[in-house]
C-alpha cells in the first residue's frame, strides 16, 4: 500500500480519530470548519461516530474509509466528519436519537447525513462495502444520498426539520412523577416477561450484562422481592461462568454474541468492568456467595493490571481485535490449551479439539467446576502467563473523568468490602490524577485528558459520576477533602446544567450550540447524566439537610418514572436513585480516633452490610473541620471517651451506641 499523507485528524487527542488520521477520506473534526465549507460548498455533511474499540467500526474503516474510491466519492459530494463518542457524548446523544427516530435501532458505527445547519434527514449504523443481507452497499448510500441533495432538496430540508423537532421534544422526558411500590411492581413484571431463566439476562442475542438493572433488583430484594432477587443472582451467575467473563485474566466483555453468555464481543469497557465490580460486591454482600466475591476480586485486579496508568487515572478500553483478527489475543486451540494445563481443565473450559467457536476455543464454564475449582485457580494463573506473550489488543488510552468516576466509586467499596487496601490506595491514586488534571485554569472540570492533553469541557456525567466516586472515597477513608470536592461538582451541576423545568441538561449554559440542547435521560454504557445527578444531590441532601439539594433530586428522578415502569431496563439507575428517594435512608455517622480498633469494627458492621439507601460520615471525635464541613458530623461526640455509631433518619438520631453488636441491632 502506498504512503498516505495525514488528514485533518492528526492533530486529535483521541485514538479514535487517531485511527482514522491516514485514510483517504478528507476528515474533519467536529468544529465550525467543516460546517463552514458545507455552507460555502453546498455539500452534504457524512457524520461518523464510533470508538477505539469498537470491532465494526474497524471493518468499516477497512471495507470503505481505507477504499480510495469510496474515499473518492465522499470527498468529492460530502464533508465528512469523524467524532469519537466516548469524547463527544453530546453530539453521539444528539444523534443517535436521530439515526433511533429514523430507524428504529440504533448502535456504532453510527452514520448520519446532515444539512449544513446540522440537521440529520438520513441515518443508518454500518454498510457494507457490497450489498449483502439486504443492506444496499455505502457506495450505493452516497450515491442515492447525492441523487436526492442535488434533486429533491426541499424533501431532505423537510426531513431534517421534522427529525430535529422530533429529537427537541425526546429531551423533555415524561413528566413529572413520584415513585411508588407500584411503579416497582410494574417494572419489575415487565423485566420478569424478558427474563431468560435458564441463561439469565434479559430478551435473547446479543445480551448485555446491564449492571443498572442488576443493581436496582439486588435493591428490591432488600423490600422482600424474591423474584427479583432470582433474577439478579442467575444473571450474575451465567454471566460470571460464561465466556463473558475472561476465565483467565479477569473483567468482562461488552457483551455476549449469543445467550448463553459463551461468546462475547471481546472488547473490553472500563465503564463495563467498574459498574460490574460494583455489583458483584454488592451482591456478595446481598447474599454472602463467595463466587461474587471472586468474581468482584478478579475484575478488580483486572483494571488494576491492565487499565490503570502509572499516574493513577483508567484508560477507557481495552480492543476486541489483536493482529487484525477479532478476539485472537483471547482464544485457545485445543493443543495449546492441554499442553499448558492439561486436558481435565481444557474440558471443565468447555474447550473442544475441533473449537467451540469457528475452531478455536473460548473459555467459560458451562457445567459446575466441583472438585476441580481449586486446579482451575492455578491454571489461570499459567494461562496468563501464556497469553501475556502473545500480541496484546490495543487499549483507548485517554481518560474520561466520568468513567474515572465510577472507577473510584468501585474500588472504594471493593477495597472497604473485600478488605483490600490496595483497591482503596488505587482509587484515591485515580482521583488525585483526575483532579489534579482534568480541570481547566479556571477550574471547571474537562472530559478527557491523554499525552498530557485535556480539551473538551467535562459533560453532566463527568460533573455526577466523579461526584459520587469521591462521595464514596470520603465515605470509605473519613478524609473530607472528598467531600468537600464532591459539593463543588454538586454546586457546579445545580449552577451550570439544571433546567428550571426540571432536571439537567448534558451540556453546561455556555457549552457549543448544537441543533437541541441534549437531555440525557436513559441509560446508556453508563448510567444516563440526569439520574447520576439525582443520585449525587440526594446523597448530599442527606449528608447535609439541604433542602435545594433534594428537591432538585427529586425532579430530575420524578422526569424518567413514567416510562420506567414500561421500559425498566433503559431506566435502571434511575430506579436505583428513585428507590433511594422513596425510602426509608439511613445517615450513619462514626467517630473515633482513626487507629481505634473499636471505631474500626464500627465501621465494618456499616460496610459489611448490603445498606444501598445509608451514607456514611466518619470522623475523629474531635474533628472540627470535619463537622463544619459536614453537618451529619455535628454535635456527634466520643460517648466516656470511646468510639460511637450515630443512625440517623432525615437527621433525627437514636441514641449512640459504641458496640458493633449493638449497632447491627439498629442497622
Amino acid at each position: 500500500m502506498r504512503e498516505r499523507s495525514p488528514n485533518r485528524l492528526a492533530g486529535a487527542t483521541s485514538p479514535y480519530l487517531l485511527q482514522h488520521a491516514y485514510n483517504p477520506v478528507d476528515w474533519y473534526p467536529w468544529g465550525d470548519e467543516a460546517f463552514g465549507r458545507a455552507r460555502a460548498e453546498d455539500k452534504p455533511v457524512f457524520l461518523s461516530v464510533g470508538y477505539a474499540a469498537c470491532h465494526w467500526c474497524h471493518v468499516m474503516e477497512r471495507e470503505s474509509f481505507e477504499d480510495d474510491a469510496t474515499a473518492a466519492l465522499l470527498n468529492e459530494r460530502f464533508v465528512s466528519i469523524k467524532v469519537d463518542r466516548e469524547e463527544r457524548p453530546d453530539v453521539d446523544t444528539i444523534y443517535m436519537d436521530a439515526v433511533q427516530a429514523m430507524t428504529g435501532a440504533g448502535g456504532w458505527p453510527m452514520s448520519v447525513f446532515l444539512t449544513s445547519a446540522g440537521k440529520p434527514f438520513y441515518a443508518g449504523t454500518y454498510f457494507p462495502d457490497e450489498p449483502r443481507h439486504g443492506m444496499p452497499s455505502f457506495r450505493q448510500v452516497l450515491a442515492g444520498i447525492s441523487e436526492a441533495w442535488t434533486g429533491r432538496r426541499n424533501d431532505i430540508e423537510a426531513q431534517g426539520d421534522e427529525v430535529a423537532a422530533t429529537i427537541a421534544r425526546s429531551v423533555e422526558g415524561g413528566g413529572q412523577s413520584t415513585m411508588t411500590a407500584a411503579i416497582a411492581d410494574e417494572a419489575i413484571a415487565t423485566l420478569q416477561r424478558s427474563f431468560d431463566p435458564t441463561w439469565g439476562g434479559f430478551g435473547g442475542a446479543p445480551k448485555f450484562p446491564q449492571p443498572m438493572v442488576l443493581e436496582w433488583l439486588l435493591r428490591q430484594s432488600v423490600r422482600g422481592r424474591a423474584d427479583a432477587l432470582d433474577m439478579a443472582i442467575v444473571t450474575l451467575n451465567r454471566m460470571a461462568a460464561g465466556g463473558l467473563q475472561d476465565q483467565v485474566g479477569g473483567g468482562f466483555a461488552r457483551y455476549s454474541t449469543d445467550a448463553s453468555w459463551h461468546v462475547p464481543h471481546f472488547e473490553k469497557m472500563l465503564s463495563d468492568n467498574a459498574q460490574l465490580l460494583q455489583v458483584y460486591v454488592h451482591a456478595w454482600l446481598a447474599t454472602g456467595d463467595q463466587r461474587h466475591r471472586d468474581v468482584a476480586s478478579r475484575t478488580a485486579e483486572y483494571l488494576l493490571r491492565e487499565m490503570q496508568q502509572p499516574a493513577g487515572g483508567f484508560s477507557t478500553s481495552q480492543d476486541a481485535d489483536s493482529e487484525g483478527v477479532e478476539g485472537k489475543f483471547f482464544v485457545w486451540s485445543w493443543d495449546e490449551l492441554v499442553s499448558t494445563v492439561g486436558q481435565a481443565v481444557a474440558d471443565a473450559f468447555g474447550a473442544r479439539p475441533r473449537g467451540n467457536w469457528e475452531g478455536t476455543n473460548v473459555l467459560w464454564l458451562p457445567e459446575p467446576v466441583g472438585e476441580i475449582a481449586g486446579e482451575l485457580e492455578a491454571a489461570r494463573a499459567t494461562l496468563l502467563a501464556t497469553r501475556e506473550r502473545r500480541e496484546p489488543p490495543a487499549i483507548d488510552d485517554k481518560v474520561i473523568a466520568a468513567w474515572n468516576g465510577l472507577a473510584i466509586r468501585a474500588l472504594a467499596i471493593a477495597g472497604r468490602s473485600l478488605r483490600a487496601p490496595p483497591y482503596v490506595d488505587a482509587a484515591i491514586a485515580c482521583a488525585n490524577f483526575v483532579w489534579d488534571t482534568l480541570r481547566g485554569e479556571d477550574g471547571r472540570l474537562l472530559r478527557s485528558w491523554r499525552a498530557g492533553d485535556a480539551r473538551v469541557p467535562g459533560f453532566l456525567d463527568d460533573h455526577a459520576l466523579l461526584g459520587l466516586g469521591l462521595i464514596t472515597l470520603y465515605e470509605t477513608t473519613g478524609d473530607v477533602v472528598w467531600f468537600e470536592r464532591a459539593e463543588v461538582l454538586a454546586e457546579a451541576i445545580l449552577a451550570r446544567f439544571a433546567d428550571p423545568g426540571g432536571g439537567f441538561y448534558l451540556t453546561a449554559e455556555d457549552a457549543e450550540e448544537l441543533i437541541v440542547r441534549p437531555k440525557e435521560l436513559i441509560d446508556t454504557a453508563v448510567p444516563s447524566g440526569n439520574a447520576a445527578a439525582a443520585e449525587l444531590l440526594l446523597r448530599l441532601s442527606l449528608y447535609t439537610g439541604e433542602r435545594h439539594f433534594e428537591d432538585a433530586a427529586t425532579r430530575a428522578v420524578g422526569l424518567v418514572l413514567e416510562p420506567a415502569r414500561r421500559h425498566p431496563s433503559a431506566f435502571g439507575h434511575g430506579l436505583c436513585v428513585a428507590d433511594m428517594a422513596l425510602g426509608p435512608t439511613a445517615e450513619i455517622a462514626i467517630v473515633g480516633a482513626s487507629g481505634d480498633d473499636r471505631r474500626m469494627q464500627l465501621v465494618h458492621e456499616v460496610v459489611d452490610r448490603y445498606l444501598p439507601n445509608a451514607v456514611l460520615a466518619i470522623s475523629d471525635g474531635g474533628d472540627a473541620q470535619a463537622a463544619e464541613r459536614v453537618p451529619l458530623l455535628r454535635g456527634r461526640a466520643l460517648v466516656n471517651g470511646r468510639a460511637a455509631a450515630y443512625v440517623c433518619e432525615r437527621f433525627q438520631c437514636q441514641r449512640p451506641v459504641t458496640d458493633a453488636a449493638e449497632l447491627a441491632d439498629l442497622l
